[in-house]
């Protein structure tokens, strides 16, 4: 089974690698699946040894493009910064090399199911805040904590786009494990100074 995820983000990151585009420019080559498919793209990035400097970017343009996505916004708007943000092909053809690996495991657990679920007047705008939550712990300066939010969001951004009902019960509970994973480490980061002490004593 061949996703429509999986033609659409390779040919749009073989686009990438040829000459760098604007996120402006991507949002009018990708029609109305503009959204989520851009989402997909700004997190996978996480999901590969990533060049510092590109989780705040990449982080506040998922939680600006979720939260209009929420609001039910057809044209969707970014600060200009974020907009003229350029994938530099060295970055676009690194994604390139390791996108089947991605789109392979995708496509074995990805179907157009739950159709009841998939087509709910409230399951983008759930899916969208989800996302904008995520988008947040994504941001967080915790070290190595990237990967857990950036494959949830991936998910949910795929469940949109390919109308897959379960595999957005998937992320809502994903949603919820990172949840608790990052107030544990929060908490546990809050306890250290106290903790510390008498660990060494």
């Amino acid at each position: 089974m061949s996703l429509k995820f999986s033609q659409d983000i390779e040919l749009l990151l073989a686009k990438l690698a040829t000459k760098p585009i604007t996120i402006a420019e991507i949002f009018q080559s990708t029609g109305d699946r503009g959204i989520s498919l851009i989402i997909s793209l700004l997190v996978l990035p996480f999901l590969f040894p990533m060049p510092p400097g590109l989780s705040g970017v990449m982080g506040i343009a998922c939680f600006c493009l979720a939260i209009q996505m929420a609001l039910g916004r057809k044209k969707p708007w970014l600060p200009k910064r974020i907009a003229r943000f350029k994938f530099s092909r060295s970055l676009s053809r690194k994604l390139l090399k390791n996108i089947r690996r991605i789109t392979m495991w995708l496509e074995k657990i990805t179907q157009p199911r739950w159709h009841r679920i998939a087509n709910h007047g409230y399951a983008k705008k759930i899916n969208a805040v989800c996302i904008a939550w995520l988008s947040i712990l994504l941001m967080s300066p915790i070290p190595f904590t990237n990967p857990p939010p950036a494959i949830t969001i991936l998910l949910l951004s795929v469940a949109n786009l390919e109308a897959d009902g379960l595999l957005m019960w998937i992320g809502y509970f994903l949603t919820l494990i990172n949840t608790i994973l990052f107030l544990f480490i929060g908490y546990a980061l809050w306890q250290a100074p106290q903790l510390l002490p008498k660990f060494f004593s």
